[in-house]
């Protein structure tokens, strides 16, 4: 047995990727999670009257006083008149970043509603504005082909404090809404069948809070049998990305700072770059990115937000046919390439990131040991040609490949002029037609760690299949716990020591600890290196941290 530098632990919780909202019956049409699965990008839009104040959206609600709760209620909506909101303006935005579907809020935890509804004078209607937004918003995804999703909340704080809850709580709320849950649920239920029968296709559903969301569902499924469930029966990881891929349908919703509503200050936005390396993991693990954008109290979206997702488009316009379409492939990436397969064809698409200083005209090579060519095989980088190379009329802009004992080396040349001053940060997407997996990857798992009575930790993984490789090592992998609220997001990995396996089976480390003392959390994985090519396992957690 090896010892390896870590740490001891006084408690431990382990978490999968899905969530707690993955419960009870899926009506969800299989076709619909197929759509899901061949769109792969949408947009999330949260927006509430308390944005007048840049306040966290709805929270600051749980816990406050009865002085505060009633200015909430009475005060905000009285200036709460976003005249800058212009829904047709944001669907465009978002169908030229390449997102199919967008995900409005239609109604958060706080319980303003944004639409014209008879079950509360706490709504849009009761403002100066005095206009139906979800109208609005639905009229001009079905006039510019994007699908309609509406986020709702069952979870209502201000019904909950009407009917007697005084002390607005989320860890117990249903428990203290016992005296009026029935009528709770009656509230929710006509909300639900506003939203379903008043405008007409409603493509997709997020339902954000355990509080009745059976109920919901088939709520949802009895007016619109078609409408696909996302939060409530795929899993829907928040802020962070599964680290492995899956097979079912999943969508990951994210920020771009800090928070979900627009935040005037103290925010920090991850770069345009960060947020297409998102996409390219959630395709490449099988998933779709909600991005999310937060506008105004007067309805529009900052320059911040705005200029990221033009810089997406840019780049999705470029590389579209590598998003939409696609399914994973045989691995998610080698180092710093990422792959995906397009649907029912031999194409692989291989996004090559971690590059921001590669110049335009200048010749890389990279060796892709899960791909191997074929007598058709074909090769280019989406967006140009390579004919042409803008004032460098000498140098050949040609993609080529070669089949080498390495693996296919491929050769390709950054040709397309984005920006005015030659420079592009972001991946560029090397397409593969007519190619074949070079082999076949060995299967593993990380398993559950265990702390030993001497204090270390036992890190495992279950291989349960040896591929066709030669030489097998396996490791692991740790790092704090990411998420997007994070400013340093996608924190690199520490790796432990890596040893031969020659047999499926358990195969476990031993590690002490070490000079982590300030995590409070962290993920680890497993780690498989078949003949060279590293393959990583799913992620598991360890939460509430703490050193003997």
């Amino acid at each position: 047995m090896r010892f390896f530098g870590l740490f001891g632990i006084l408690l431990f919780v382990f978490c999968g990727i899905t969530n707690a909202q993955i419960t009870g019956a899926n009506l969800n049409k299989p076709e619909r999670e197929e759509w899901l699965k061949d769109a792969g990008f949408g947009m999330f839009i949260h927006w509430n009257m308390d944005v007048q104040l840049g306040l966290v959206i709805s929270h600051s609600l749980v816990g406050a006083s009865e002085d505060y709760i009633e200015r909430y209620i009475h005060e905000l909506p009285q200036t709460f008149n976003p005249t800058d909101w212009n829904a047709e303006r944001m669907v465009i935005m978002a169908k030229n970043a390449g997102m199919k579907y967008i995900m409005f809020t239609t109604k958060h935890h706080a319980g303003f509603c944004m639409w014209d509804t008879k079950t509360t004078d706490f709504n849009i209607m009761h403002t100066p504005y005095q206009k139906d937004i979800v109208k609005q918003y639905v009229e001009a995804c079905h006039k510019w082909g994007v699908a309609v999703g509406f986020y709702y909340s069952p979870e209502d704080f201000v019904f909950a404090y009407r009917n007697g809850m005084k002390d607005i709580t989320r860890d117990d709320h249903w428990e203290k809404a016992k005296p009026f849950q029935e009528k709770y649920k009656a509230f929710v239920l006509e909300q639900c069948k506003e939203l379903m029968t008043q405008y007409g296709q409603v493509d997709l559903f997020f339902i954000d809070s355990d509080v009745l969301r059976e109920e919901v569902k088939q709520a949802i499924w009895k007016y619109q049998p078609n409408c696909l469930v996302t939060r409530g029966v795929l899993p829907t990881p928040e802020q962070q990305l599964p680290g492995e891929t899956l097979t079912t349908a999943w969508e990951s919703c994210m920020t771009m700072g800090t928070d979900w509503g627009y935040k005037p200050t103290n925010e920090h936005y991850k770069s345009g770059t960060e947020l297409i390396d998102i996409l390219i993991e959630s395709r490449a693990k099988g998933g779709s990115y909600l991005l999310n954008v937060g506008p105004t109290q007067w309805g529009n979206v900052n320059e911040g937000q705005e200029g990221r997702l033009m810089e997406i488009g840019a780049w999705h316009f470029i590389n579209q046919e590598a998003i939409h379409n696609v399914r994973p492939w045989i691995v998610k990436n080698e180092g710093d390439i990422w792959f995906t397969k397009k649907k029912d064809e031999n194409t692989v698409y291989a996004y090559i990131r971690n590059m921001p200083e590669w110049p335009r005209g200048e010749r890389r090579s990279f060796v892709l040991k899960s791909v191997k060519a074929t007598a058709k095989t074909e090769i280019s980088v989406l967006g140009q040609t390579g004919n042409v190379v803008e004032y460098q009329p000498s140098n050949n802009g040609k993609a080529t490949f070669e089949q080498t004992s390495e693996g296919l080396k491929i050769s390709v040349v950054r040709a397309q002029r984005i920006y005015n001053n030659h420079k592009w940060p972001n991946p560029i997407v090397v397409k593969l037609k007519n190619v074949e997996p070079a082999l076949e990857t060995a299967h593993f798992g990380t398993v559950k760690a265990e702390k030993q009575t001497n204090g270390n930790l036992k890190l495992t993984a279950n291989l349960t299949a040896l591929g066709n490789g030669k030489q097998f090592q396996l490791g692991f992998e740790y790092r704090p716990v990411q998420s997007t609220l994070n400013e340093e997001f996608n924190e690199k990995w520490t790796s432990t020591d890596v040893f031969p396996v020659t047999k499926k089976g358990m195969h476990s480390l031993e590690i002490v600890k070490s000079n982590i003392v300030s995590y409070d959390e962290i993920e680890y994985r497993a780690i498989l290196y078949q003949d060279g090519l590293k393959i990583e396992g799913n992620v598991l957690k360890i939460s509430k941290l703490k050193l003997e």
